[in-house]
């Protein structure tokens, strides 16, 4: 399998893979029990997500280790338990996926605020994302994705903890949910004039709100960062309540369309996220002509 930057360069656009926690509600996940927690009590469904979006046509899938640092894991059950849990979901994902398509590892927030508004230190951030980044990167993946990031600090934090610990590709993915920025105010702008010079090998934007709020995000990213390769996964539109159930407004051919637009504007990386299934994702690798 080539590598993530080689793929980059022969091909015009990668397909990622969908939602992993709204999949798993979808699958039976009890309320209250981190996805995390599949990697070890229910690994078949791990493995059978994973292969459902690569039927799909993913060219990369996800592992389950978006909340996998260890502050974020300290309070439950997994506790003391983060490098064993994330070398499992690399394994879990390379076995579904195999080895032609690419194993990204996936490291989310730690689910603190950065000093002086939370607890978050420097210290306590790079050494958890380190921690993490070693044990995907000795587990077999062949990227790191850093996802969902609002906090600028703590993303520069995760990406100091990743580059001690491995030298693999990072790409950097912010949540713009409060319209066009972030929860902590951040722009796509203030994103790249920050990270960018630190030489990912991609950025860009998942989660969020609407696609129609993520369509000027793509626009600002592609304005402000022409040359750096482009990652969007947005959420299948807007979520909402239905009864006792949460439902995302946007079916899978209009997050195809979407998405097909981003890719033809230049987008390099595209997939989705919240509420996004393996039949997003098929239509999506029709919509790119797959």
């Amino acid at each position: 399998m080539p590598s993530f930057t080689d793929l980059l360069a022969e091909r015009t656009v990668l397909l990622a893979d969908g939602a992993t926690g709204t999949n798993y509600q979808n699958m039976g996940i009890e309320p209250g029990v981190a996805p995390e927690e599949w990697v070890f009590d229910a690994p078949d469904r791990v493995r059978e997500l994973h292969r459902r979006f690569v039927e799909a046509g993913s060219d990369l899938v996800l592992t389950c280790t978006f909340g996998a640092t260890a502050p974020r894991l300290a309070d439950g059950p997994l506790a003391g338990r983060a490098t064993e849990v994330n070398a499992r979901a690399v394994e879990l994902a390379r076995e579904a996926a195999g080895d032609d398509r690419l194993v990204a590892g996936s490291l989310g927030p730690t689910g603190q605020l950065v000093e002086p508004y939370g607890l978050l230190t420097r210290e306590t951030a790079v050494d958890a994302y380190a921690e993490q980044a070693r044990a995907l990167a000795e587990g077999g993946a062949d990227l790191l994705v850093l996802e969902t990031f609002f906090a600028l600090e703590e993303a520069l934090w995760a990406v100091e903890g990743a580059r001690s610990a491995t030298d693999l590709p990072i790409v950097a993915s912010f949540s713009f949910d409060q319209g066009t920025h972030t929860m902590m105010g951040l722009s796509p702008t203030d994103v790249v004039s920050a990270v960018a010079p630190l030489g990912v090998a991609a950025l860009g934007a998942n989660c969020g709100r609407s696609l129609e709020d993520t369509d000027a995000i793509v626009t600002e990213f592609l304005a402000a960062a022409p040359s750096v390769p482009l990652w969007v996964k947005p959420n299948a539109g807007v979520p909402r309540i239905v009864g006792d159930t949460v439902v995302y407004e946007a079916d899978p051919e209009t997050l195809a369309e979407h998405v097909r637009v981003y890719a033809e504007r230049g987008a390099r990386i595209v997939g989705g996220c919240c509420g996004s299934t393996p039949e997003h994702i098929a239509a999506i690798a029709r919509a790119l002509g797959r």
